[in-house]
C-alpha cells in the first residue's frame, strides 16, 4: 500500500461486496429489489461495483437524484420532503419514480410528472429507532401522509407508496410484525398499487441476521398484494466496508491521556457527534491502556470517545476509525477550516487507488 496522507476514509472494495452479495441473495430469494440511498452513501467511485448487485438509487434532493442518474444509472427513485416548481420540473427529466411526501404536493405537481411513476410516502403510524431525532414516526412528524381518508382520495394518482419507518432494525421479529400491521392497515391501498417501498433501516447485513425468513416475509408481501416490493439500503449496503485513517499529532493529559488526530467528529464522523455515540477503533487493537481520543477542532466536545488500547499512544501512531462509510462523506464539513480526509479505495484486486485530496482551493470555493 502507497504512503498515504491522513486523514483518510478507507473504502473496502472487499467488504462492500459482502453486503453486495446479501443484497443479491435478498434479491434472487425474495424478488425485492434494493436502490441505494444516496443520503447515507454518495461516493460514485465505487458505483461500478454496486451497480452489479443493486437495481438504482433512491434521493432525499433534487442533486442526489441527477447523481444517482448520472453516476449510478439504472432506476431513480425521486424523492423529496417538499419540492420547488424548478425542482420538479428538472428531476422529471430523468426519474423513473417521483415519490412524494404529502398529498398537496402530489397534487400541486401532478400534471408535471403524470408520465412517469407516482408514489406517496406513507406514515404508518410506527417505527424502530433508537434515537427520537431519526424516528420516521415521531409526534408531530411531517414525514409522510397520516390520513388514511387522504391516501384512498389519491390512490387514482399514484402507483406505488413508500413506507420508511426503520433506523438500524435489527430485529427480524419487530420488521415481520410491522409488516404485517402494514398489510392489515393498508389492504385495501396496497391491492391497487404495482410497487411498495419498505424503506431502509432495515439492517439485514448484520452478522447472524435470518436472511431466509426476512427473504419469506418479503416474498409472502409480495405475492399477497401482487406488488413490486423494493428496499432502500444505505447503512446496510455499506457497513464495515470503510475505515478513517488518522494520525495522532499530540498527547496531552488531564487525568487521562488524551491523544489528538489530525481528523476530527465535527467534521467528518458527524452522526456520532449528533446522536451521542462513540465509533469503533479498528486499529490500533484492544488492551488495557487507557486513552481518550479527540478530534483537533476547537469545539470542546470534539472526541471519538475513550478507549482501552493495547499500548499507550504516541505522537506519529496511526489510529483507524471503524465502520465510516455511512452519514460520513455525505456530511463532512469545513468547519475550523480543518482539511477534509481524502477519499481512498481498496479495490477488488488489492490495489489502492488514490480518489480525491481536498485542498486549501476547495475550502475557499466553498465560500465566497
Amino acid at each position: 500500500m502507497p504512503k498515504l496522507r491522513t486523514p483518510y476514509y478507507l473504502i473496502d472494495e472487499a467488504g462492500l461486496r459482502k453486503n453486495l452479495e446479501i443484497i443479491r441473495f435478498i434479491r434472487e430469494e425474495s424478488g425485492a429489489k434494493s436502490v441505494l440511498a444516496l443520503k447515507c452513501f454518495s461516493t460514485w467511485c465505487v458505483f461500478d461495483l454496486m451497480r452489479q448487485y443493486m437495481d438504482g438509487t433512491t434521493s432525499s434532493s433534487l442533486f442526489e437524484a441527477r447523481l444517482g442518474h448520472e453516476k449510478f444509472g439504472k432506476e431513480v427513485h425521486a424523492y423529496s420532503v417538499a419540492y420547488s416548481a424548478e425542482e420538479i420540473e428538472a428531476v422529471s427529466e430523468f426519474a423513473d419514480k417521483v415519490i412524494f411526501n404529502s398529498v398537496s404536493q402530489l397534487k400541486m405537481f401532478y400534471n408535471r410528472v403524470s408520465g412517469l411513476k407516482v408514489g406517496l410516502r406513507v406514515n404508518p403510524g410506527i417505527s424502530y429507532s433508537h434515537f427520537d431525532l431519526a424516528d420516521p414516526a415521531r409526534k408531530y412528524s411531517r414525514l409522510g401522509v397520516c390520513s388514511e381518508h387522504e391516501l384512498h382520495a389519491a390512490a387514482n394518482l399514484i402507483s406505488g407508496m413508500m413506507f420508511h419507518f426503520n433506523c438500524e432494525n435489527d430485529d427480524v421479529e419487530n420488521i415481520s410484525a410491522a409488516i404485517d400491521q402494514i398489510g392489515i392497515k393498508y389492504a385495501s391501498l396496497l391491492e391497487k398499487m404495482e410497487w411498495v417501498s419498505l424503506g431502509g433501516g432495515i439492517y439485514f447485513t448484520k452478522d447472524g441476521y435470518p436472511l431466509e425468513r426476512f427473504c419469506r416475509i418479503l416474498k409472502d408481501f409480495a405475492e399477497r398484494y401482487g406488488v413490486q416490493v423494493y428496499l432502500e439500503p444505505g447503512e446496510a449496503a455499506v457497513t464495515c466496508s470503510a475505515e478513517l485513517v488518522t494520525t495522532v499529532l499530540d498527547v496531552v493529559h488531564n487525568e487521562v491521556d488524551i491523544a489528538i488526530v489530525d481528523a476530527s467528529v465535527e467534521g467528518h464522523l458527524l452522526d456520532h457527534l449528533i446522536y451521542r455515540t462513540n465509533p469503533r477503533i479498528s486499529s490500533p487493537g484492544s488492551g488495557t491502556h487507557r486513552v481518550m481520543i479527540a478530534g483537533r477542532t476547537c469545539l470542546a466536545g470534539d472526541l471519538f470517545g475513550s478507549y482501552e488500547l493495547d499500548a499507550p499512544l504516541k505522537i506519529g501512531d496511526e489510529v483507524r476509525i471503524a465502520d465510516a462509510a455511512g452519514y460520513t462523506m455525505v456530511k463532512k464539513n469545513w468547519f475550523n477550516g480543518i482539511a477534509m480526509p481524502s477519499i481512498v479505495v481498496r479495490r477488488l484486486n488489492g490495489t489502492v487507488e488514490l480518489i480525491r485530496s481536498f485542498e486549501y482551493k476547495d475550502y475557499i470555493s466553498n465560500l465566497s
